[in-house]
């Protein structure tokens, strides 16, 4: 087996870093290492930000829970889905038509405040952080339980790929790594589980054979099987994935405001067709992978039903799908978190890229080494949890409220994030307040849009001149809005 899934690890990276490669043969600019030179056509996008969405947490962490915690699982990738819907009604437009690069691009210019840009940027570090982590122990568990060999393998695998392709043309090349791969997981995971399952037909398999694993939900409540933990999970979710640096800044690669509609549009059209994968190895794994981790159970079920050289080969495949995932996610936090970085600390430059991206990098493995391993699903949805008391607010209100002002936006991020903390880490320091101690969403969200709209509201000398421009040029099509530009006082012009 080992042969086998070492040699399809390195078939993905090896692939991934030559796609990535190719890219700067036809741009190598500024524009092109922060957004892609905005010339990515909507269904190449869109395949992009399916592949980056479909992380270690959808790949391994979805269809194990499933496998472990029964049928309300299956609302899981339902609840990350739907996020797209919301995007596409209240944000995908105004923000590409705002001209800017980032989030923290967005809350300047809309703000006009340059400690706020600061701000934000450090919660998008985190959650940015939050995902990195993730796809850094999944790695790690792909290599040590299947191969034997210490975990810090898989780390230095993605990092080291990742690394290589956001250096060689930052948002460019990871585009075309996240688009071309998102079809080789699609493939991996599809194949093999329609193999597994053709292996397995001659056993009736039902989704209420046997008991499920019991258990205490997990970080930020996942697991737990009640309704209303299933329901705070899928609001963190849904509201969240406005905000993941990754994939919203996917919505400024497109030319115009109409092609990041399509863009999304697309994104939707491909997740459902990769929702069937978890149901499919979440029923397979109930029957056939008893006893095993969250993470463990895709991986180990080939080699369940085909012990022997097809299993080996099997597993092989999906471990290359694997790596795949966790490479396309890496990637395109480490590309999108450091571009944010780049213009907090600078001005836009591919150097000063360069160097955010390599230090961001590194804080993600020293946070891996000296963090115990969670479950992928775990540590991605402190990020869909954390995104959704803080951008999603400041992305609704900054877009739709003209009244918005920075301080009030500062108020929000500190007591959404300050109430996520809390109720995320609080079982540890013994706070009890029920469901609500680990799936802070359902609190922490109306907390943010209810700061942010009180100290606004209070705070009217603070609201940015020009404010009737900016919403205008945010809400009018590009053909009415004029040119698009981008100046900030602090850090020049940003437009590409």
């Amino acid at each position: 087996m080992t042969v086998a899934v070492l040699t399809g690890i390195a078939f993905v990276l090896v692939l991934g870093v030559m796609v990535g490669a190719a890219r700067p043969r036809r741009s190598s600019g500024v524009s092109d290492f922060y957004v892609a030179a905005r010339a990515v056509p909507p269904w190449w996008n869109g395949a992009a930000i399916s592949s980056e969405f479909t992380s270690a947490a959808a790949c391994l962490g979805a269809g194990g829970l499933i496998a472990t915690r029964g049928g309300p699982m299956l609302w899981y990738p339902v609840g990350a889905t739907a996020g797209f819907v919301v995007i596409l009604a209240l944000v995908v437009a105004p923000l590409r038509r705002s001209g800017t690069y980032t989030l923290p691009d967005f809350a300047e210019w809309r703000l006009r405040s340059a400690r706020l840009r600061r701000f934000t940027t450090c919660f998008l570090l985190v959650i940015g952080l939050a995902f990195m982590v993730a796809q850094l122990h999944a790695a790690g568990v792909v290599v040590r339980l299947l191969t034997g060999l210490p975990p810090w393998l898989g780390w230095a695998a993605v990092a080291s790929a990742a690394l290589v392709v956001a250096f060689t043309g930052g948002q460019g090349s990871v585009t075309s790594v996240q688009a071309s791969q998102f079809w080789l997981k699609l493939v991996a995971f599809a194949g093999v589980g329609v193999v597994c399952w053709w292996m397995g037909g001659a056993r009736s398999v039902t989704w209420f054979e046997g008991a499920y694993r019991a258990g205490e939900a997990g970080l930020a409540g996942v697991g737990d099987t009640s309704l209303p933990g299933v329901l705070t999970v899928m609001v963190a979710c849904a509201l969240g994935t406005m905000g993941l640096p990754h994939v919203i800044v996917r919505v400024y690669t497109n030319s115009d405001g109409r092609g990041a509609r399509r863009s999304i549009v697309a994104t939707q059209a491909m997740l459902a067709v990769f929702c069937v994968v978890p149901p499919l190895y979440g029923l397979l794994g109930h029957a056939y992978v008893r006893g095993a981790e969250v993470d463990e159970v895709v991986l180990l079920l080939p080699t369940r039903l085909a012990p022997g050289p097809l299993g080996d080969a099997l597993t092989g495949v999906l471990a290359a799908g694997a790596f795949a995932a966790f490479l396309a996610t890496t990637g395109g936090v480490l590309v999108a978190v450091g571009g944010a970085v780049s213009t907090c600390l600078s001005r836009a430059g591919v150097s000063s890229f360069r160097t955010a991206v390599g230090l961001v990098l590194l804080a993600a493995l020293v946070l891996t080494a000296v963090s115990t391993p969670q479950t992928s699903v775990s540590l991605v949805l402190i990020g869909f949890s954390l995104s959704a008391a803080t951008f999603c607010p400041l992305l609704v209100l900054g877009i739709w409220w003209r009244r918005l002002t920075d301080a009030g936006v500062a108020a929000g991020f500190a007591l959404g994030g300050g109430v996520t903390a809390v109720l995320v880490f609080g079982q540890d320091a013994g706070v009890k307040v029920g469901v609500l101690t680990s799936s802070p969403a359902p609190v922490a969200v109306p907390v943010a849009f209810a700061a942010m709209m009180v100290i606004s509201l209070v705070t009217p000398g603070r609201m940015p001149r020009g404010v009737g421009r900016m919403m205008a040029k945010m809400h009018l099509p590009e053909h009415l809005a004029g040119p698009r530009t981008y100046r900030s006082s602090h850090h020049g012009d940003r437009s590409p």
